[in-house]
């Protein structure tokens, strides 16, 4: 008895997408801001950029919806 090949393995490669990245660390925030990480721990909530904190304790970690750090960056603009 002869095995047949499983049917994805006949058809053609499937091409995958990336997936686009819906929280940015802090670091990256900051990076993007050309600003320090403590300076987006420090000030960034309280200029209207809130954050998620994920995680208990000294583990916790800080995340920002990149669409929510683009938004606040335009509202910062200087008209």
């Amino acid at each position: 008895m002869e095995s047949q090949p499983h049917p994805s393995e006949n058809s053609r490669p499937r091409k995958y997408r990336p997936v686009e990245a819906v929280l940015m660390e802090t670091s990256e925030v900051a990076a993007m801001l050309s600003m320090s990480t403590s300076w987006v721990y420090r000030k960034a909530s309280k200029l209207g950029l809130k954050g998620y904190k994920l995680g208990r304790g000294k583990n916790a970690k800080a995340l920002y919806k990149r669409a929510e750090v683009f938004k606040w960056l335009e509202q910062q603009k200087v008209h």
